[in-house]
């Protein structure tokens, strides 16, 4: 088996373990959660964490480096199947940390405006295509 494929195997392995791990904290934590989503802003503060932390710690000059696919497995296949708000945290980081605090806070204003609107959107077209049922909520 090539290297390539065995390395999105293990990414893909790891997402679906980041999904499951998702999915438990958050029915673990739904009766916490009815006022606001206390599970999803815990998920996305632990993995945006998590994220950092290995980034760094196992970069080529962090104390404990990890080949890359190792890293992609935790970062890309893990964390991205946990929580998809970890990228976009270490992102905006490295955007500040590279000395842009402008292009940071557009990606922060253009990423939540933007999803914000797309979720608007997919929300009025299931609305529609439900064909007038006003009582279906997310």
């Amino acid at each position: 088996m090539s290297t390539n494929v065995l390395s999105t195997l293990l990414i893909g392995f790891a997402g679906a373990g980041g999904t499951l791990l998702r999915y438990w904290l958050g029915m673990a934590t739904a009766r916490w959660s009815q006022v606001l989503p206390w599970g999803t802003i815990m998920i996305n503060v632990t993995g945006s964490f998590a994220i950092a932390f290995f980034g760094t710690l196992t970069a080529a000059n962090g104390r404990l480096p990890v080949s890359e696919t190792g890293r992609l497995v935790f970062m890309v296949g893990l964390c991205g199947g946990y929580t998809t708000f970890s990228s976009f945290s270490l992102q905006t980081l490295d955007l500040l940390r590279n000395g842009s605090p402008a292009r940071a806070l557009f990606n922060i204003g253009l990423s939540v405006g933007l999803c914000m609107a797309s979720v608007t959107a997919g929300y009025m077209a299931a609305q529609a295509i439900n064909a007038g049922n006003h009582t279906s909520r997310v």
